[in-house]
């Protein structure tokens, strides 16, 4: 084990005072630790697990962007993006580094950006160590000669035990706070030991710094790349596949969820890891992820029975994760990033049964639906929920979207035009009715979309557009049975499907209400085209 510096003079600069370092510490050595001080437990195949404590999941409305001259015309102020005083931050900040003096702590340094020419050193000091072993799970790992002159670009200051005991006094809501200060480059959390506010921290930061002085597009989504040099991109909110599509056999993993598109065409990792949900996991389902969680993984929230982890088992929350180094994964791109990007997938599921399983956008739908990020909750998922309900989240991404969704969408429908981009709504969700009538488009139906879209075996098919949201549908698909890919085909009564249909349409105008003063014509005529009944009649 590295030695035990008992007092180090260089975190005096962040107001650190009398405090103990560990640097730079192996997963094995953290995972020690951690277990010795009873803040973890090991499963029977060497995985750490641990509790997060009060917070199993990021608290968005405890996220706050420090306002000031760099921030204040830029941020897209609002429920999303919370503003906070540079007072306030300082007297804050002056409090945590209080409260870790005197402390253990556990200092790393690494990096986020695989793409050296947007390498951006981050160096985070944490009270925890398994929040250190996080970090190098998740961000990129330097080498031992790259450490000796780190300099850091950002700093991240994590203290789970610190809650301020007069939230109001200080702009906040509660007690604990995840704050990014852009002029000072801090990101400082407290209060929350869910490691997921560390890498959203940096993810959220990367997403104001990349765009508006780097002119890379930083995007929420998967990205694979095929045998030929072939990238594909997926974007996909939570339970639609995001994972599972991207994990192929025949194509190297770029990364599964945080990535940047450049100027010329290259598309790289921000992350050195994966951060990934385990609630119902099984080797069938997802052998990737299953066969990753092994000694240097870290769980979270699990429940354990005699050494061996119930994934059925949400006693302490459905958010259950694993991080683990992407080198878990087999199939992995070295280094994670690939030019040339082909194909972009949004998925989504769709609860109602209207939506295409396959349909080609054009650039205007793609900014529209990229804006709209629509996915849809089914009974059971939340409280009160029983029947669908449309779910919007601008960017498939918008609580770690600082700038307003039409900066992104329009940087992705420049690229996009510029690279010659194809861009697919896919729909994993159901068929035939809507959630609890029809039945889910079978995965291996959707893997065989997306295979023909790789292979181009689609390129020369002919398309029907859907008479209500304007997508354009392909006539046939190989491995696809053809009478599902026109959505009204599925459904007995054609008219409960114009109905429902035109229902998820109004859902889409109503929710990009607040996009559309700052929309250009060419996204706002991507939307659904609920007022031209005279295409029903000529569909049916």
């Amino acid at each position: 084990m590295r030695t035990l510096v008992e007092t180090d003079r260089n975190l005096e600069k962040y107001g650190l005072k009398d405090v103990s370092v560990h640097w730079n510490l192996s997963p094995e050595e953290l995972q020690k630790i951690t277990l010795e001080k009873g803040m973890g437990e090991e499963t029977n195949n060497g995985t750490l697990a641990v509790n997060t404590g009060k917070f199993t999941g990021r608290s968005p409305q405890d996220r706050f962007l420090v306002k000031d001259e760099i921030t204040a015309d830029k941020v897209w102020w609002g429920n999303i993006n919370k503003p906070i005083s540079p007072e306030n931050f300082k007297i804050l900040y002056n409090e945590v580094t209080a409260y870790m003096s005197g402390k253990e702590l556990y200092a790393r340094d690494a990096y986020v950006c695989a793409d050296p020419e947007y390498k951006m050193y981050v160096r985070t000091i944490a009270e925890y160590p398994w929040s250190s072993m996080f970090v190098f799970n998740m961000f990129l790992r330097l080498k031992e000669e790259e450490l000796e002159d780190f300099s850091e670009d950002w700093l991240v200051l994590c203290a789970p035990g610190y809650e301020h005991p007069d939230p109001a006094s200080v702009g906040l809501r509660q007690g604990n706070f995840s704050i990014l200060n852009f002029t000072d480059k801090i990101a400082l959390v407290g209060g929350s030991a869910y490691t997921g506010e560390i890498k959203k921290g940096i993810f959220s930061a990367l997403n104001f710094i990349l765009p508006t002085e780097k002119n890379v597009l930083p995007m929420h989504c998967s990205a694979n790349v095929g045998e030929d040099d072939d990238t594909a991109i997926f974007f996909g909110l939570s339970g639609t596949g995001k994972t599972t599509l991207s994990a192929d056999p025949d194509r190297r993993l770029i990364g599964d969820d945080e990535h940047g598109w450049t100027a010329d065409n290259n598309i790289f990792n921000f992350e050195g890891g994966c951060y990934a949900k385990v609630i119902d996991l099984t080797e069938e389902k997802e052998p990737d992820i299953f066969r990753a969680i092994k000694p240097g993984a870290l769980l979270e929230n699990v429940i354990i029975k005699n050494g061996e982890v119930d994934y059925e088992d949400y006693t302490i929350t459905q958010n259950t994760r694993v991080s683990y180094p992407i080198y878990h994964i087999n199939n992995i791109q070295e280094p994670s990033y690939a030019k040339n990007p082909k194909n972009i997938f949004f998925l989504t599921c769709d609860a109602f049964g209207v939506l295409p399983p396959v349909s080609k956008l054009t650039p205007g739908q793609a900014a529209y639906h990229f804006i709209s990020g629509y996915t849809a909750k089914v009974a059971g998922t939340e409280a009160g929920i029983t029947e669908p309900v449309p779910s919007f989240s601008a960017c498939f991404g918008a609580p770690f979207m600082p700038l307003h969704p039409t900066a992104y969408a329009e940087m992705l429908s420049k690229k996009m035009q510029e690279a010659g981009v194809n861009v697919w709504l896919i729909n994993t969700g159901w068929s035939a009715g809507p959630y609890g009538v029809g039945s889910r488009i079978k995965l291996k139906f959707t893997r065989a979309m997306i295979t023909a879209i790789l292979k181009g075996e689609l390129d020369a098919v002919e398309f029907n557009q859907h008479p209500i949201f304007g997508l354009h549908m392909p006539k046939a698909c190989p491995g696809v049975p053809t009478e599902i890919l026109d959505p009204m085909n599925t459904w007995e009564n054609k008219g409960a499907y114009i109905s429902k249909a035109i229902g998820l349409a109004h859902s889409f105008h109503l929710n990009f209400e607040k996009f559309a003063s700052q929309a250009s014509q060419q996204i706002m005529e991507g939307g659904p085209l609920i007022d031209e009944h005279h295409k029903l009649a000529e569909h049916i």
